[in-house]
This record gives structure tokens, sequence and C-alpha cells, in this order.
């Protein structure tokens, strides 16, 4: 005869038996039904029990020919625990096309099971590997696609303990260009752009716009502004009589977009039709009639040694200057020399002689009058 049919309850109480058994004293241990500890980032849980359990292999005890006691399975020695990395407790961006590879370290004795999911879903094995080692597992990704970003969770299993842990991935790449892009104002040496959001930005945030100018002549792209955060922007300083075109780059953190729209109209800078306007001032009135600044001073000389008189005087117009010696007019005597120049009058004795001494007169004379100075000159003969 077999032994009885088991109920329920009996397959329950003998299912807690076992996992509570100390195999030191054969007695149920205290020490494992206490709190175990959870790794940071991880979470620990203890799955409920369920008639289902008592059906186990490790649940039933078993007895061998040569044995008298039951053979039961190792106890849990070590409760399952998550090493969360400090790095990865923030989501982890990578570019597409880079490689993911995240080791995730664990405990627990016997070995545990460890189980990836994506978003609650069992993984694609068509693009994401797992290995898992006795304290440790990886997850692979050999070229990263925007549809492997999401939520990884991580469970490591351990009878009916289970710690998890959770990883955010996000796979982001290069925006795409802004949809178009239009000049609306040109003025002066300045031109208003407006342009509207790319569709695409590539899974991550736009960090700007990067706007650009060429002229005709030279047809070289200049960077005008970077990370602009509107859609609109005005750009300076162009040179007048040329004619530029203008594009515009969106830009997140993978870089600035692999191509960029173009305007389809020319910023034609052109020449402002400059009028000067003179004022008028009232002229001046500089007519002066003659007057001397400077008079003739007596002089004395020596037979035989050439002699100077000097002069100045000031009129408007320019006056009309005679040299008199004695009230007598010596213009074209060979013996005189009379020069003017900027106002300043002389009169040159060429080797005066005993006569030629006496009084010299230099008269100036103008539309508006006249005036004159004169001057003694005394000649000796040499000692």
């Amino acid at each position: 005869m077999g032994p009885p049919p088991q109920g329920p309850d009996d397959k329950a109480l003998q299912l807690m038996k076992i996992f509570l058994w100390s195999p030191a004293s054969g007695w149920p241990s205290m020490e494992a039904a206490t709190a175990p500890e959870v790794a940071p980032g991880s979470t620990l849980k203890v799955k409920e029990a369920s008639p289902a359990d008592a059906d186990l292999p490790q649940a039933s005890p078993q007895r061998g020919a040569g044995s008298p006691t039951p053979q039961l399975l190792p106890p849990i020695e070590e409760h399952p625990k998550i090493w969360f990395p400090r790095a990865l407790r923030q989501t982890y961006i990578r570019k597409a096309g880079d490689t993911v590879n995240l080791l995730i370290p664990f405990q627990g004795k016997p070995k545990p099971r460890a189980i990836w999911t994506h978003d609650g879903c069992a993984l694609d094995t068509s693009r994401v590997s797992v290995r898992n080692g006795d304290h440790d597992s990886i997850l692979f990704i050999r070229e990263a696609q925007r549809a492997d970003s999401g939520r990884y969770q991580l469970s490591v299993q351990l009878g009916r303990l289970e710690a998890t842990a959770t990883i955010d991935i996000l796979v982001i790449e290069r925006p795409g260009p802004p949809q178009s892009i239009k000049l609306v104002d040109v003025w002066g040496s300045s031109a208003a752009l407006e342009w509207t959001p790319p569709q695409d930005t590539g899974n991550a945030a736009l960090l700007g716009y990067t706007v650009q100018k060429a002229d005709t002549k030279s047809g070289l792209w200049f960077t005008v502004q970077e990370r602009c955060h509107r859609t609109s922007c005005t750009v300076s300083n162009l040179i007048v009589g040329n004619s530029y075109a203008f594009r515009v780059f969106a830009e997140n953190q993978c870089g600035l977009s692999e191509t960029a729209p173009i305007t389809a109209d020319l910023a034609h800078i052109q020449k402002a039709a400059t009028v000067y306007k003179t004022k008028r001032f009232a002229q001046r009135d500089f007519s002066e009639a003659p007057k001397f600044t400077q008079p003739l001073a007596d002089c004395t000389t020596v037979i035989g040694y050439n002699t100077q008189l000097f002069c100045c005087v000031r009129a408007s117009p320019k006056p009309k200057i005679i040299w008199l010696k004695n009230k007598m007019d010596i213009q074209g005597n060979p013996k005189y020399r009379a020069l003017t120049h900027l106002g300043i009058c002389s009169l040159e004795i060429h080797k005066p002689g005993p006569f030629d001494g006496g009084i010299y007169t230099c008269k100036a004379v103008n539309p508006l009058g006249e005036a004159s100075v004169d001057c003694r000159v005394d000649v000796k003969a040499p000692n």
C-alpha cells in the first residue's frame, strides 16, 4: 500500500518545512527567515506560494533504498541581489550604430536564474544577445538602432525570491533637416529668415539651429549663427552690392543634420542712393584797405655794400606796391630791385653810393584805399 493521499494544506506545510530546513541541525533555521539585503537600484520580491508549487520536484521528499533520511535540494545560502552600476541609474544614451555592451553583476547561491525583458516583452534574439554567468549577466547589441530604445529589466530569480533592476536605453541619431526656409525681408545690409522645425528630431531634443550664408561671387558658406533656439533670425552686416543665399541645419546631441534647405530667393544688398545736401554759408567779406603791420626801419649803410629794406602790408584785394625815394618813383630803375611775397615787401639797393641816401617810401594801393610807410637811409664812407 502506498502513502495516503495528501491534501492541499499538507502540501503547503511540507513546502514550508523544506524551505526553512537547516542542514546543520535538522531543525528550521531562524537565520534563513530574516529579511535579505537589497542592492541600490534593484528590488527583491518573494513569490507567493501556490498549490501548484507543491508538485515541483524540489518539494517532494524521496527515500532511497539504502537511505533512511529524505533527500532535499541545497538550501538558499545567499539571497539574490543585483549590484546595479551607478552609471546606469540614469538614461543610458548611445548613438545609432554604436555597440551596447552592459555587464550587470549579481549574487545568489545556488546559481540564480537571470531573465531580461524589453518594455515588458521578451527580447528579440535576432538583435539582442544575452550571456548569463554565475555572477553576472551581459546584454549585448552589436549595432544599436532607434527601435532598441526602451526600458530593459533584469530579473534574477532564486526559488521564490526575485531581484529586479531596470535600465532605460535611448538610441539617438542626427536629426532631419528643417522642412523649409524662407527669405522674409531685406533692408539695408540685413536680411530676415524664417524656417520650420524638422519632422524627425533624431530621438533626442534639439539643441538649436545653425544658420549659414554664401555670396554668389565666391559660393563659400560661412556660419553666421549657432545654437539658435528660435525658428527665425536676422542676419546683419551683409556687404553692399553682393547677393546672398542662406541655409539652416538642425542640431541635436549627435550633431548637425546631414542636409539643409536653401532659400529659393537671393538677398540682393543694394547700394542706397545718397543725396548730399550742402549747407549754404554766408560769404564773408574779406575786403580790406591796405594796412602796414610792420613799418620800414631807418638804417645806415656803407658805400658799396648792398642794403635791403623790409616792411609788411595786409590788404584785400591784393594791393599794388610802389617804392619812392624822396617822393620820386624809382620803379624800373636798375639800381633797385623790389619784391613782394605774401604781404612782405622788400627793396634792395645795389651798391649804394653817396647820393643814394634819403627818405624811402613804400606805398600800397588797392580799390579800397592806400597806405604808406617811410624810413631814412644814410650812406657813409668806409673807415
